[in-house]
């Protein structure tokens, strides 16, 4: 039997197979990055430099320079919280040219944000640390009824361009799904200077805390369930986009990622199973689909990427209203 060619193209990048470690506190250690290399990553996200931690550097070093003459000191501690989280912006770049000395398979910088400030900068500097990638981790939550979705997009295309003038390195725009028009976005966002796309970002809820009458932070890890919104998605856009397509969110197994490829992905994006079964899942997940193409007769996976994106099928309605209808009208109530 014939081992069928893993390899894939992301963001111009060629990889080794197209499971991904996606941005999560596993790669802010770089043993846990061997180790993901170990178990057969295509290529790791690190986890995100956050725009809060670029405005509190910012505002420590403004005040270091003004004191003494009239500055708020308050300032200085708006966001002391993120001083524990993984690193600062100088110690994530450190932490980049250390893991891109440590591992062979490519590394993708992460930063989260909304808005352009200190992004514009630190994406060239993380092109500058050695980075293959940066993933643009857009995380905007719009609160203001005065502010329409066409705002709320321009925000998105302004930032994309923004970053894409900063620096020449592949960008991927990590995004949610609630827009009115998610094809029109994504081909608004590659315009700008995107080379790729991540499906979907997961938006934290935060809940209630009935005994402190507190609004608390929440994590909740992906389940195999939410695979499913991701993959209608990357099946619409194949093919309709010029840009890279990476699936995250839900992929716990070989099946989920198979899925997605078919769906037309180019990579499948893994977090919450590596950090429920450890980094030596990818493994399982990487053997997987090589065993699941070998027994089908697939060479590779560019042969069965695509074989089932709304473009492919026969019916393409089946990701459309008519699976809506289908699936309703063909529910047995107590199956």
């Amino acid at each position: 039997m014939t081992t069928p060619d893993l390899r894939t193209t992301y963001l111009g990048l060629e990889l080794s197979n197209p499971v991904v470690a996606s941005a999560s506190p596993l790669s802010g250690s770089l043993d846990t990055l061997r180790r993901l290399e170990d178990a057969g990553a295509g290529a790791v996200v690190l986890q995100s430099l956050f725009e809060e931690q670029i405005e509190h550097e910012e505002l420590h070093v403004h005040h270091v320079m003004e004191a003494g003459a009239g500055t708020q000191p308050e300032t200085c501690a708006y966001f002391p919280e993120l001083d524990d989280y993984n690193t600062g912006p100088r110690a994530y770049l450190d932490h980049l040219e250390a893991a891109r000395s440590a591992i062979d398979i490519p590394v993708i910088a992460s930063l989260n944000g909304s808005t352009a400030g200190g992004w514009v900068r630190y994406a060239r500097l993380m092109g500058e640390a050695g980075a293959d990638a940066i993933e643009l981790n857009v995380h905007f939550v719009p609160t203001d009824p005065t502010v329409s979705g066409a705002e709320v997009e321009a925000r998105y295309l302004d930032l994309v361009a923004a970053v894409r003038r900063a620096t020449r390195v592949p960008l991927a725009v990590k995004i949610g799904p609630h827009f009115s028009s998610l094809p029109h976005v994504a081909r608004r966002l590659v315009e700008a200077g995107a080379d790729g796309l991540v499906l979907f970002n997961r938006f934290l809820e935060p809940d209630i805390d009935l005994e402190t009458l507190t609004v608390t932070p929440t994590v909740h890890l992906s389940t195999p369930d939410e695979l499913r919104l991701p993959l209608r998605w990357i099946a619409v856009l194949h093919g309709q986009v010029a840009c890279s397509l990476a699936a995250t969110t839900g992929v716990h197994g070989p099946r989920d990622a198979i899925k997605l490829l078919l769906a037309g992905a180019d990579v499948t994006m893994m977090a919450s199973a590596l950090l429920l079964q450890g980094p030596e899942r990818m493994r399982e997940v990487r053997d997987g689909i090589a065993e699941w193409l070998a027994e089908r007769e697939y060479d590779s996976v560019a042969q069965m990427k695509g074989s089932m994106s709304r473009r492919s099928v026969a019916d393409p309605g089946d990701y459309e209203r008519a699976n809506y209808m289908r699936a309703l009208t063909g529910y047995v109530v107590g199956r």
